[in-house]
């Protein structure tokens, strides 16, 4: 079975030098799904992408690289269009700024025929910019309503872009459409409090999970993650201790881990996740953690491998 991610591919364009004549730049392959999907497949998990490419260089690259990542590229949907560009400024600690250059790029360009069959796959992840992209965003929301239908796992992380869609109105509705669907929510503290300001975790996570989500999942930066489900107490594992290059893909590389766990304990269903006892709750969420750590100590979203994570008792 396949954990299929839906979202975009693009180049993370660090800003490297400014000189006289402009400045001295350094593209990354990345983007949320992409960074994902490749996360997984480093995991060693059945994993495919979903998403347009385009026909020029960089397009080829991306494919290359997810297959040599060992991600299934049969869910590409080639498109003749350019791909998305997303530059990216760094704060003093690390943390970082986006603004995306990408419309009518590859990656928006997923129209309903593109749609695969839902049967191969075991869960699918929705996520980020690609939540409201037009096409992708509407054909995303379609296939979401299947594959909850057929009984597989849909996990959401809202993984906001405010540089793509500043009206967070507009982000609230079609988040809040996607956890119509969702078995498994993963979101920021810093997302909540963009979508929801006000609102306390604790009530958001409860709204969602009377829309039927058997758990979500709130990663807290520096003071680690909590998972919250309908019954019990939150559970809460604290960060790892690590000098931080840059914060670029750590959500994802948390993510990819977290659904790595539940894969090999065989708890990735709604069903498993929501009665998942208490300490197997935190030795998923302190594995995705120490994922996270190690992409953090890394310049990019460059995500760990299997043997740099420990072993699932």
């Amino acid at each position: 079975m396949t954990i299929l991610i839906c979202g975009e591919a693009l180049y993370d364009v660090f800003f490297e030098a400014e000189r006289a004549e402009g400045f001295t730049l350094d593209a990354r392959i990345g983007g949320s799904a992409f960074n994902v999907a490749i996360g997984l497949g480093r995991l060693g998990q059945g994993v495919g992408l979903l998403t347009g490419v385009s026909q020029d260089r960089l397009g080829e690259k991306l494919a290359q690289t997810l297959a040599a990542e060992g991600v299934d590229t049969t869910y590409l949907r080639r498109k003749d269009a350019t791909t998305t560009l997303g530059m990216v400024s760094l704060d003093d600690k690390g943390s970082a700024q986006y603004r995306f250059y990408g419309e009518g790029a590859a990656d928006r360009l997923v129209g309903i025929a593109d749609l695969p069959d839902v049967a191969p796959l075991s869960a699918a992840s929705f996520g980020c910019f690609s939540l409201l992209t037009k096409p992708t965003g509407d054909s995303f929301l379609t296939f979401a309503e299947r594959v909850a239908a057929a009984g597989r796992l849909v996990v959401l992380d809202p993984n906001i872009r405010p540089s793509v869609e500043p009206d967070f109105g507009v982000w609230r509705a079609r988040v809040d459409s996607f956890a119509d669907h969702a078995g498994l929510i993963k979101v920021s503290e810093e997302d909540l409090q963009h979508l929801y300001p006000g609102e306390t975790l604790g009530t958001v996570a409860q709204r969602w999970l009377a829309k039927g989500a058997a758990a979500v999942v709130v990663t807290l930066g520096g003071e680690g993650a909590v998972m919250i489900r309908a019954a019990g107490d939150p559970i809460k594992v604290p960060a790892q201790r690590v000098e931080v290059v840059d914060t670029v893909g750590a959500g994802d590389s948390f993510l990819a881990a977290l659904l790595t766990y539940l894969v090999e304990t065989g708890e990735l269903s709604r069903q498993r996740i929501a009665a998942l006892p208490e300490e197997e709750a935190k030795r998923a969420l302190a594995f995705a953690v120490a994922a996270s750590a190690v992409t953090c100590g890394r310049r990019g979203a460059d995500l760990p491998r299997r043997d740099e994570l420990p072993a699932v008792a």
